[in-house]
């Protein structure tokens, strides 16, 4: 049977893991209903689509060589039904309740002795609106590959790919073996020496980056509890291209003034005093060239931000988050204290393996919250027939920390996913109002008739 090694990375996130601290990515689809789509029809798309993508067969296995390492094998008795389930909402407000049960359902880390992913159908009323939530462990993707390989359930994309098989199904194509093309080997050794030289100035910067001044006690560093709550916004696409055109800079950086104006915001509601320092945000960047391979596993690198909340005026912030994400540019991707999953990608698999302890809690000292952006396809997408009208990107949680916010754009819309430690932010659901109202308060600066420059 072909087996494929895990990367340096994708092992890292494996061992990261633990009971509180499940590493899964995550999605929370919502649907239109259509007649004729009943749930019983969605669920068996579901697990027949899911079945097809050859990626969601594959399980995790030692090896006996190298030394610590694992290996991604096909599940000779895969069963999609594992792995596809319906649950009900009671709530008479469908999203309400499908939000609180996506968080619950986040809590839960996958199982390691099958293929690591599951997939929730999540409904209410028969003929109501639906949802569908995807959970799919760090180290099977980053955020761009998840969206690749989640993709593969809608109308649109299984039309292209031809989705032919069955649950219990074999997969047509075999994953290619993880020993390399004697042809190869030269290249990968010359682009290994570049890659250590990379990972010894990455180290330097991380250790010069650790703070022992941490922040005091903090809603957004608390101990963890295990628990997981999901909050969601929503906000005009539209209106974030007018401000970016008018301030200049990317869409991202917009997202991000947004985010560190919400949490000032949420601060200031909750009557806790402002940080004498700005916290930190991971700001993850995609190692994927555009027209590269779709390499599987993940290729992350990042940067890292302070996110202005001391800073009073929301045009003040934005410009403060602009310049020093032109600053992080300018370095590149693969330069700066940032850049720490460099650093796994050179590790021996026998280090992750006893080393993830440490480095789960040395998360803290570089990094406060992240904030991730997940690119989506531009076309409208449909399962059933009943079209998507919202997709929740949720990113996990690191230890020691107790907010995650991940973004994608979709239908005009940027839909927000705000993960939290269901103990240490209660009330995560006022800091996704928080995120609405600072848009809409940014809107109206940089846009209205009274706009002033900020110097």
């Amino acid at each position: 049977m072909s087996t494929e090694l895990l990367a340096p990375l994708d092992l890292a996130f494996w061992h990261l893991e633990s009971d509180a601290h499940p590493m899964h990515l995550g999605a929370l689809a919502v649907f239109a209903p259509v007649p004729g789509a009943g749930p019983e029809r969605i669920l068996e798309l579901l697990g027949t689509r899911a079945a097809a993508i050859p990626r969601l067969r594959m399980s995790v296995r030692d090896v006996l060589l190298p030394v610590g390492g694992k290996a991604w094998t096909v599940d000779k008795d895969f069963d999609v039904h594992r792995h596809v389930e319906r649950v009900v909402v009671p709530d008479a407000d469908f999203m309400a309740g499908a939000t609180r049960l996506a968080g619950e359902l986040m809590e839960r880390p996958l199982g390691r002795g099958l293929p690591p992913w599951r997939m929730y159908l999540i409904g209410g009323a028969a003929d109501g609106p639906f949802a569908v939530l995807v959970k799919l462990h760090h180290a099977l993707a980053d955020g761009m590959r998840a969206v690749a390989i989640g993709a593969g359930i809608f109308d649109e994309i299984a039309a292209v790919t031809g989705a032919r098989t069955t649950a219990r199904g074999r997969t047509a194509v075999p994953p290619r073996s993880w020993l390399p093309d004697p042809r190869e080997m030269a290249g990968m050794a010359l682009g290994r020496l570049g890659e250590v030289g990379r990972a010894l100035g990455v180290g330097a910067s991380v250790v010069r980056a650790g703070r022992l001044d941490l922040w005091g006690p903090s809603p957004l560093t608390a101990p963890s509890s295990g628990t997981r709550r999901l909050a969601t916004a929503h906000l005009d696409a539209g209106d974030l291209q007018r401000i970016r055109r008018a301030e200049g800079g990317t869409a991202n950086d917009v997202l991000l003034a947004v985010v560190a104006g919400a949490l000032r915001r949420w601060m200031t509601e909750r009557g806790e005093p402002l940080p004498a320092a700005d916290p930190r945000a991971l700001v993850p960047v995609s190692r994927r060239r555009p027209g590269g391979t779709a390499a599987s596993g993940n290729r992350l690198s990042a940067y890292l931000l302070g996110l202005p909340v001391t800073a009073a005026d929301p045009q003040r912030r934005l410009r403060a988050v602009r310049a020093a994400m032109d600053r992080n540019k300018a370095a590149g991707p693969l330069k700066g204290a940032g850049a720490v999953a460099v650093l796994a990608d050179q590790l021996p698999p026998l280090a992750h393996r006893f080393g993830a302890p440490l480095a789960a809690n040395a998360a803290r000292l570089l990094f406060d919250v992240l904030v991730t952006s997940v690119p989506l396809p531009r076309s409208a997408l449909s399962l059933g027939g009943c079209p998507l009208t919202a997709l929740y990107p949720m990113a996990p949680l690191a230890r020691g920390q107790s907010l995650a916010v991940a973004l994608s754009t979709y239908g005009g819309r940027v839909h927000v996913g705000l993960v939290a430690d269901g103990k240490a932010l209660p009330d995560v659901d006022r800091l996704a109002a928080a995120v609405e109202d600072e848009f809409t308060e940014l809107y109206a600066l940089v846009t209205g008739p009274d706009r002033a420059p900020v110097s």
